[in-house]
């Protein structure tokens, strides 16, 4: 998905309309159409991220298919404390949620434009020779036989990336002990659907994410024990169990209530009905068939973004818990912020491989993952316990997010960008 959008980028930015581009796709095309069922794999787009999907012209064609606009966003936790976003007012939503296969599919379309571009199906890299200087080239031997050279590879080949371990740079990474359980939901209907709603449990933070006013699409991050069984339970069982997850009673500490009426008198909130009720998300009715699905969630980051001719973008580059939903816009973030970089480079007559420009795409991107993933993977860590003094700390912060303008001001434009 990172490759085509890049590759689509580079095509439509005028200073490279004579290089010539190879795009390599391990995968045979698909023949796709829109299908009448929605995908369990979902993405929440981000402002910037659709910016960058108009500017190649991709956004028409998923306007033309389907998407839905996320106008608030609701989060709270076992212990009561909430969090809510609230755009209703504004131009720009808090997100749009897009199929993966409708993203992907759109910006393939845009790609079959570009003269410069190949795509090369079904084939990989049996082989990178990665250069030790900027002014020699790289050399991918692939398994069909031939050899490609190019002034610049850009790896963009997913978590377990070849190319960060050809590169060998130090890659920290570690495993939740969680898996994310897919699907899609049908909701009981008389309501708009346009609020995310993500609520912190013990085990993990269930989330629903809208695709129209009948149904939304789940993510609900649980144990790995936990998540076989919730694979198994009958349709029925396991709209039970979703349904209690999201209404069920906060848990009742006496170390969070402290903490939270401290947290309360010291931000000046006078305790109204209105301020203690929990949110109230909407009802499950089924779970769509055949839409259950896992995946393991893991955190991961490459040291380092860049050597002599190489880049690392997207889930090559770093991995994160799909909470905050901000995977998918980080990896496009990545790419934006590569083709400004070497069209500044190519203005000063630089070549593309030159090391001064991706050292640069490397120290403005980790500016910009590394805060935003520590937060990510702090949340991950502090909102899936039962330890007392963790839910507290939570408790805590969540008052003082959904208080304090300033501070919910910069979560909400961190996560636009």
């Amino acid at each position: 998905m990172i490759g085509t959008a890049l590759s689509c980028l580079l095509a439509q930015t005028p200073l490279f309309s004579d290089h010539k581009i190879l795009l390599i796709e391990p995968s045979k095309p698909k023949q796709w159409s829109l299908s009448p069922t929605y995908s369990n794999r979902v993405s929440s787009i981000n402002e910037a991220t659709k910016r960058m999907m108009e500017d190649i012209s991709a956004w028409e064609h998923i306007a033309k298919a389907r998407f839905k606009p996320v106008i608030n966003m609701k989060v709270w936790d076992c212990s009561g404390a909430k969090v809510e976003f609230d755009n209703s007012n504004s131009s720009d939503p808090v997100a749009y949620i897009v199929e993966n296969d409708i993203l992907i599919n759109a910006v393939e379309k845009e790609l079959t434009k570009a003269s410069n571009v190949t795509v090369m199906n079904d084939t990989r890299v049996e082989e990178y020779k990665l250069p030790k200087h900027c002014d020699e080239d790289v050399q991918l031997h692939l398994t069909n036989g031939s050899t490609v050279t190019c002034n610049l590879l850009v790896g963009a080949d997913g978590a377990n990336s070849q190319v960060r371990k050809c590169m060998g740079v130090q890659y920290i990474s570690w495993k939740y002990n969680q898996t994310a359980v897919v699907a899609t939901l049908q909701l009981a209907q008389g309501l708009p659907n346009d609020t995310a709603w993500q609520r912190f449990l013990p085990t993990g933070p269930v989330a629903l994410l809208p695709l129209t006013n009948e149904l939304s699409s789940l993510v609900w991050s649980t144990s790995v024990e936990e998540a076989k069984k919730l694979l198994k339970l009958p349709n029925d069982l396991f709209v039970d169990a979703l349904n209690d997850a999201l209404w069920k009673e906060p848990v009742k500490s006496e170390a969070v209530s402290v903490a939270s009426s401290l947290a309360k008198r010291v931000l000046g909130l006078v305790e109204t009905p209105a301020h203690s009720a929990q949110p109230q998300p909407p009802t499950i009715t089924a779970v769509v068939d055949n839409s259950r699905a896992a995946f393991p969630l893991a955190f991961g980051h490459a040291a380092s973004y860049v050597a002599p001719a190489v880049a690392l973008v997207g889930d090559a580059a770093h991995k994160v818990h799909p909470l905050a939903g901000q995977g998918v816009n980080l990896g496009y973030g990545d790419i934006k912020c590569l083709v400004e970089q070497l069209v500044q480079a190519a203005h000063l007559g630089k070549s593309l491989s030159n090391i001064g420009p991706l050292r640069e795409y490397e120290r403005l991107r980790q500016a910009h993952n590394v805060p935003l993933m520590m937060a990510i993977d702090l949340m991950a860590r502090v909102y899936s316990t039962t330890n007392p003094a963790l839910l507290a700390a939570g408790n805590i912060a969540l008052q003082v997010a959904n208080t304090i303008s300033p501070i919910k001001a910069l979560m909400k434009s961190r996560a636009a960008s």
